[in-house]
């Protein structure tokens, strides 16, 4: 495992879970369908004071509803969805993807998937000008372990506003903590989209319980 010198800032600090919010309005007036799509982000805003559990949650727990992709694609190819408060989705690799279980772990992650460098296209202004817009399908960058290349994908349909360009330096990140600084990259969909794919997603209980985690 490779020694992280300089840790990146975590999730919740980063600046685009931050000042993400969608034409300036209310987080929970916002959002398009009603009930079920404002009840999920209220429970992350406004948690039930009776429900709290014992032991104070994590960063993540806190401010992210966790999904899980499991073979997106293909046999193992496990990956997670965390949705911000304010809709913005952090796609990165799950524990159980097939990468971090090859010998040695992850080793390299490369950006470039062909057609252009995910890296390479910053995003501007409150518009978000330049972003890419993806389908589930799309890659967002190769990862390589064992002298094998695995291919991450979007998972969600939607804009991308960020790649996680540490890890072209720092590949070990996501040995360490795939599940935070050691995210991928940072995804908005249109309210709609997320409807849409939220159903085909598994919650982190139900993932634990296909991987036998419990």
């Amino acid at each position: 495992m490779e020694k992280v010198e300089e840790a990146p800032p975590p999730l919740s600090s980063c600046s685009t879970l931050q000042n993400q919010q969608p034409n300036g309005s209310s987080l929970l007036s916002n959002k398009e369908g009603g009930g079920g799509e404002d009840e999920e982000l209220r429970r992350l805003l406004l948690p039930d004071p009776l429900n709290l559990p014992l032991t104070p949650p994590s960063a993540t727990d806190s401010n992210f509803a966790t999904y899980f992709a499991p073979d997106f694609l293909k046999p193992g190819h496990d990956q997670y969805i965390y949705r911000h408060a304010n809709g913005l989705c952090v796609i990165g690799l799950a524990p159980t993807h097939v990468a971090l279980m090859e010998k040695g772990g992850v080793t390299a992650v490369d950006f470039n998937v062909g057609k252009s460098d995910r890296s390479e296209n910053k995003v501007t202004g409150k518009r978000k000008r330049n972003a890419q817009h993806l389908e589930p399908n799309s890659a967002l960058c190769k990862v390589f372990a064992n002298e094998i290349f695995y291919i991450v994908r979007c998972c969600v349909k939607g804009s991308l506003l960020e790649v996680n360009d540490r890890l072209i330096k720092q590949p070990g990140l996501l040995n360490s903590s795939a599940d935070r600084e050691g995210y991928i990259a940072i995804i908005m969909p249109k309210p709609a989209d997320w409807i849409k794919i939220k159903n085909s997603l598994l919650s982190r209980e139900d993932y634990k319980k296909l991987r036998g985690l419990c």
